[in-house]
């Protein structure tokens, strides 16, 4: 408590929790989907004609693609939330780890997708 000059009134600044971004939350989880997507690009890639092939494949790429991307976005936008510093009364946010690791893992699924479609067309073509 800061006392108040000439007052007999008091300032009292509570601290205020820090709270895991939402951004951060959302990265990952839109980098997890991203990886489980492209999984289905591959099996579609392999399978090959039996399973629609490329088409398929190309089908399950934009999904993935977009997936992937939105976590990028989003995680790079969670770092910038989590590095502003806040004065105490403001919320402060954490969740660094978090947003890292979905732009990792989006970028993953963004090149597996695209790999995926890669080998698809390969095994249709041949």
């Amino acid at each position: 408590m800061d006392p108040v000059p000439g007052t007999p009134f008091g300032v009292v600044y509570l601290d205020v929790p820090a709270v895991t971004s939402g951004p951060a939350v959302g990265s990952l989880i839109a980098g997890v989907v991203s990886i489980l997507v492209s999984f289905l690009v591959i099996c579609f890639g392999i399978g090959g004609a039996r399973l629609g092939g490329a088409w398929a494949a190309g089908a399950f790429t934009v999904p993935g693609m977009l997936a992937g991307g939105a976590a990028i976005v989003a995680g790079l936008l969670a770092r910038r939330q989590v590095r502003r510093a806040a004065p105490p009364p403001a919320v402060r946010f954490t969740g660094r780890g978090l947003a890292t690791a979905g732009i990792s893992c989006g970028g993953v699924g963004l090149l597996l997708s695209l790999s995926g479609l890669g080998l698809a067309l390969l095994v249709q073509l041949a």
